[in-house]
């Protein structure tokens, strides 16, 4: 069920089941445990997983580096402790829901338009021999900065300019089949991943918030096709709630990259990464990767933007807290392996939860 539901998000799937009970979560490894048992998609109906305090899966850990870092102490090894739990359940997990018999071991397993999609956003450093696939809205913006430094098109990652996501790039997708297949086999592979909901509420911020193109692309048609009297909208406010009822009718294969699910973009199955990083400890695991892949010492992630207002917790909460419960629970099926293979928890929308 988990494998139909995420694999291409065609539709709208409400698995059934009796209801009822109470679910302790004592440990991370309940994920795994859900996830073999194929009951995930069952507990969001039953409304089960919403009711679980997640535990901290994603400990802001001071990691030591050549790089940058600092600090020490209890907090920073127990943090460093849980994040070793974390990915060792990313792993587990992966290696269970791709090793069964209807998923794809390959890119040339995958069908053309998927196969396609993952292709164009794989970067390439034949320099540095690693991949990188990119996920709009996990800070791929600043590492296709890095890789035109490392290229030589860029002299530094703090040169003030409009990003060119097209120029000065190497994709997969632009090489021959032998190519292709060697590099894949032969380069480090690495990936970035985030919350699941928390990206997509940044990608609805930033895009309907701040950018008259996807307004007028997307806003208009959003707002025209689920508001009554919506024709004269300018697609500049556009609701919450009006973009998740316009993300549920979309097929993930066919869905902008700024909100297809990550398994849709980067195929974890088909491609098997050495690295998943997390936007959760950005600096401290792009510095691993730097470091991984022997790039320059002066080679840094860039600092965050002044101008950038992240999604805090907060704001989330906000955010689905004031959102219709029944359209948060019907959408999460279309991202459930984003949810399920990168351990993140489910989002807590109950009524004791959002009176906090």
């Amino acid at each position: 069920e988990v494998r139909r539901a995420a694999a291409s998000g065609r539709s709208r799937s409400r698995p059934r089941g009796a209801g009822g009970g109470t679910v302790l979560l004592p440990s991370m490894l309940m994920f795994g445990v859900i996830l073999a048992s194929s009951g995930l998609l069952l507990m969001i109906e039953k409304g089960i997983l919403a009711e679980v305090k997640p535990p901290p899966l994603h400990p802001a850990a001071g990691e030591l580096s050549r790089r940058g870092g600092g600090g020490g102490g209890g907090e920073e090894a127990a943090g460093e402790l849980d994040y070793e739990v974390l990915r060792d359940i990313r792993n587990r997990t992966i290696r269970a829901v791709c090793g069964q018999r209807a998923m794809p071991r390959s890119v040339w397993e995958l069908p053309a338009g998927q196969r396609r999609t993952v292709l164009r956003h794989l970067l390439v450093s034949d320099k540095y021999r690693f991949l990188y696939c990119y996920v709009p809205k996990v800070a791929c913006s600043n590492w296709k900065r890095i890789l035109k430094v490392l290229d030589g098109a860029l002299e530094s990652v703090d040169v003030k300019l409009k990003m060119d996501h097209k120029s000065d790039l190497v994709f997969l997708g632009d090489m021959k089949p032998d190519e292709i297949s060697y590099r894949l086999k032969n380069y480090y592979k690495f990936v970035f991943v985030r919350n699941p909901m928390e990206r997509l509420l940044s990608a609805y911020r930033n895009k309907f918030g701040e950018i008259k193109e996807y307004q007028q692309k997307y806003g208009v048609e959003i707002v025209r096709r689920y508001r009554k009297n919506g024709g004269n909208s300018a697609g500049d406010d556009v609701t919450f709630s009006e973009f998740l009822r316009y993300l549920l009718d979309e097929e993930a294969e066919r869905m902008n990259e700024h909100w297809m699910p990550i398994y849709n973009l980067c195929q974890p199955c088909a491609v098997r990464y050495d690295f998943i990083g997390s936007y959760e400890r950005l600096n401290a695991d792009a510095n691993y990767v730097l470091e991984r892949v022997q790039s320059p010492s002066f080679v840094r992630f860039p600092e965050r933007q002044s101008w950038y207002k992240p999604v805090t917790a907060e704001t989330l909460h906000y955010y689905l807290c004031n959102t219709q419960r029944r359209l948060i629970k019907e959408l999460l099926p279309k991202y459930i392996l984003d949810f399920s293979l990168f351990a993140y928890p489910l989002p807590n929308i109950t009524s004791e939860f959002c009176r906090q």
